[in-house]
């Protein structure tokens, strides 16, 4: 019977939580953050608030990767805290809508900047997007070695990108008299409701920490590598964001950020001249290249653990001869992917369920609690500063889904809806196995 290949060492696994955390939002959207907080201050101390329960989140995840190191991650710490019933909505709202729908997302992101260079109408925008999805695919089905060298070597290119950017508006910022322009005329009357909206598009922008725990058996040496891998990332990806977002409030006035969908591509015009945003562009469709790289690589690892535990279809636990790879798995995302792609169904799913999210990883966290009671778990890492930054971790996720329910109760209850009509499929399936 074939088996995974550990081929994941730690340059590769941090490689893999910088990757899939750092796509197109930094980019693209901090806007998200500066029209809610409309301070230069407020706006870097939401950045840090969400990098700082980033890094708990992935530090709970280190301590149950060590405990448990098996592939499949976060829907095996569900389903040894609390059940296979809650492990199983992981895995079928990943594919559904969470997981599948970030694919086909990106895949868009990366065809419309490709826009800049090639023009190209609607349909040949999502052919692109289909194509990239296809041929990252092919290359995670030929091997979890190559796939995640593709997405190491991305990774390094972009955070080298990112430096660039940071320097040179350090560097060339006199020229446009930039000061933190936006810091005169910050406005103070922050609230409590802007600041979680402004902490929930910070935590969407890191989203992707934990998928690194989906490939623990093809990790070398899991129960520390992952651990590592998971703090190294996370204080890569803070130092970087919060770089970013000081380098563009530092060229750009306030309202100006809080208004762009594309600050990014603004700060590079008024950097560098007009055609800035072209090369803007450029790294933007670098980054979200990498990023789905790893996203790609991680998914299919849960249907794998799922169908090997019986709770999907025998086939789709198998493991190819001769790649060693969840061959099956790797095509059946790929192919969810682009059809959500090709209808544009993704924006309605991943909008709708990207929040309920949270309401797992404060599950997840809870769980902590409840096998650190459980005898004869080993583990060869514990979260520093439990039980005080697990509780505040658990308080924060839940707060944030609680926030988005009181924003847009018809959009979060109808995606969390969606992830709970798993519950008699999961009736069902398991009622048929027992038969």
């Amino acid at each position: 019977m074939s088996t995974l290949r550990r081929a994941i060492g730690l340059p590769q696994a941090t490689a893999l939580v910088v990757g899939t955390i750092i796509g197109a939002s930094i980019f693209v959207q901090p806007s998200e953050i500066t029209a809610r907080v409309p301070s230069v201050p407020g706006v870097l101390v939401v950045w840090l608030a969400a990098g700082a329960l980033t890094l708990i989140g992935a530090l709970v995840c280190a301590e149950l990767a060590s405990i448990f190191p098996r592939t499949g991650g976060v829907y095996v710490y569900l389903r040894e805290a609390f059940g296979p019933p809650l492990g199983f909505l992981w895995g079928w709202a990943m594919f559904w809508s969470m997981h599948s729908g970030i694919i086909a997302a990106i895949a868009v992101v990366f065809a419309r900047y490709a826009g800049y260079v090639l023009p190209m109408g609607p349909a040949g925008s999502k052919a692109l997007a289909i194509a990239l999805i296809l041929a990252l695919s092919a290359v995670n089905y030929l091997g979890v070695r190559l796939g995640s060298n593709l997405q190491a070597l991305f990774t390094l290119g972009k955070l080298v990108a990112i430096g660039l950017i940071v320097a040179l508006g350090l560097l060339l910022g006199g020229r446009v008299d930039a000061h933190f322009v936006g810091a005169a005329t910050a406005v103070t009357d922050l609230t409590l409701a802007g600041f979680l909206a402004a902490l929930a598009a910070g935590l969407f922008a890191f989203g992707g920490w934990h998928m690194v725990t989906y490939s623990a058996e093809e990790t070398v040496e899991p129960r520390t590598t992952i651990p590592r891998a998971l703090l190294l990332g996370t204080v890569i990806v803070t130092v970087a964001y919060i770089a970013m977002n000081a380098v563009y409030l530092y060229i750009l006035p306030l309202d100006t950020v809080a208004a762009s969908s594309r600050v990014a591509a603004d700060f590079a015009d008024r950097l560098l001249g007009f055609g800035g945003g072209a090369m803007m562009a450029a790294i933007v469709m670098f980054s979200t290249f990498g990023a789905l790289a790893g996203i790609i690589l991680a998914g299919p690892r849960v249907y794998l653990a799922m169908a090997q535990d019986g709770l999907s279809f025998p086939w789709l636990g198998g493991i190819h001869p001769r790649f060693r790879t969840p061959h099956r798995a790797i095509l059946l995302q790929a192919a969810w992917s682009s059809v959500l792609v090709a209808t544009g169904t993704f924006r309605v799913l991943f909008t709708r369920v990207v929040y309920t999210e949270w309401i797992f990883f404060g599950l997840m966290t809870i769980g902590l609690f409840l096998l650190r009671r459980r005898p004869g778990l080993a583990r060869d890492y514990s979260v520093w500063g439990y039980p005080v930054l697990p509780a505040l971790f658990v308080v924060a996720a839940f707060a944030v889904v609680a926030h988005q329910v009181i924003a847009s109760p018809g959009e979060t209850l109808s995606g969390l809806g969606l992830v709970v009509a798993g519950l008699p499929v999961y009736w069902l399936w398991t009622r048929r196995g027992a038969k």
